[in-house]
């Protein structure tokens, strides 16, 4: 899309999109198959706000006219770390190594299918000295298929409580053997 301004920025700047990101969250995920609320809205402030205090910690955005139409972020999860206590266990090399966690990455309805999504996601990567990226997708999304698609295999579950159980992906984003 010719109009849309893209850019990367650290959680200072991050921090200044609180506002609009935390209203971008609200329009896409009330959405099926999501259908999240309000309490999810405030959930999702609380990790955000967490989320910005992590290292590595980077926002892809894009913008038109004033009004912010897509973000992609994520931060490094330490070797040894892993999604959360409800998910599958990952092969024992995926779990070593430093990751990319990328929490979120959503485009506003009318920008999807316009490339916005793949052109945030490839600047976030960009870079970057994790070897592999991870993200939680509702197999039930359209973008499910788009994460296939891109090269992201599946390693596992999540059983959150206040949602959906999500798969997690897997993306290898450096030179080093896939898992």
């Amino acid at each position: 899309m010719d109009g849309v301004t893209y850019t990367i920025t650290d959680s200072a700047g991050a921090r200044q999109l609180t506002d609009d990101v935390r209203n971008l969250y609200a329009a896409v995920y009330a959405e099926a198959p999501y259908h999240e609320g309000p309490e999810h809205v405030r959930q999702f402030r609380r990790w955000w706000s967490d989320h910005l205090r992590r290292p590595g910690f980077a926002l892809a955005s894009a913008t038109e006219a004033s009004r912010l139409v897509g973000v992609s972020y994520g931060y490094t999860m330490p070797g040894g770390d892993w999604v959360e206590p409800n998910a599958d266990e990952p092969p024992a090399l995926l779990r070593a190594a430093e990751k990319l966690l990328v929490p979120e990455w959503m485009v506003a309805g009318d920008y999807r299918g316009s490339g916005v999504g793949r052109r945030l996601l490839s600047m976030l990567l960009n870079g970057r000295s994790e070897p592999y990226a991870v993200l939680a997708a509702n197999p039930h999304a359209p973008a499910r298929r788009l994460y296939e698609r891109m090269g992201w295999r599946q390693y596992g579950q999540i059983r959150p409580k206040s949602i959906p159980d999500m798969d997690v992906l897997v993306l290898r984003i450096s030179a080093l053997d896939p898992p």
